[in-house]
């Protein structure tokens, strides 16, 4: 069976998938450089993980491991290699690039250079989950909430649903004495238009022949 669906998927999409993590990491890091906020799910983690001892790669295990049981129950259909890959990976992908850029580039020390970093990350971020959803081969832990519960309301339109689960995990970050800032706001609201333009004008072109 897991032979079948790695020949279905494609050694070309399991590749574009695994990059778009890659990428996917390396803005959620770049978020974190620029001090402005991170998208709320990864700030609700970084909050967290800092008050209770854990780092942020370890703590994103237990809170996405906890999130595929529940993506398991009711939305098995969108579980693929990409969920596992996202789940289980990305905090180690994060960390990575967390010890790298302070040994590349200095820690940006005004607003303008700040904002430029968030900048930055957004379209890195953007790149990755394009890369990463294009595929179609699972989807993150966390996506799949927003997914769920519009299946379960469909009069509500998705978009509602996935500004309620960022609010709560904003909610939550700010509790924590998480940052919540420019970033945090790019990254719930703005990312949907440059994701999309790097679905039609790279990711889509990628898979095209897949």
């Amino acid at each position: 069976m897991a032979v079948n669906y790695f020949k279905k998927i494609g050694a070309r999409r399991l590749l574009i998938m695994i990059m778009g993590n890659v990428f996917l990491g390396m803005g959620i890091s770049i978020f974190k450089l620029s001090g402005l906020g991170n998208d709320p799910f990864s700030g609700m983690v970084m909050a967290l993980a800092n008050i209770l001892g854990f780092s942020y790669a370890s703590f994103l295990l237990v809170i996405n491991g906890g999130l595929f049981i529940f993506e398991l129950a009711a939305g098995r259909r969108l579980i693929g290699i990409g969920t596992l890959v996202n789940a289980f990976l990305l905090g180690y992908i994060v960390t990575l690039f967390n010890g790298l850029w302070p040994l590349l580039f200095p820690v940006p020390d005004t607003m303008l250079r700040r904002v430029v970093t968030v900048l930055v990350g957004v379209i890195v971020t953007s790149f990755g989950v394009s890369l990463y959803q294009t595929p179609n081969a699972g989807v993150a832990p966390y996506d799949n909430i927003s997914l769920i519960t519009a299946k379960s309301r469909p009069l509500i339109p998705y978009f509602w649903h996935r500004i309620a689960t960022d609010a709560v995990c904003a909610v939550i970050c700010f509790l924590a004495g998480g940052i919540i800032g420019l970033g945090t706001l790019v990254s719930a609201f703005g990312l949907g238009p440059i994701v999309h333009f790097f679905n039609v004008h790279v990711a889509g072109r990628l898979v095209k022949d897949c």
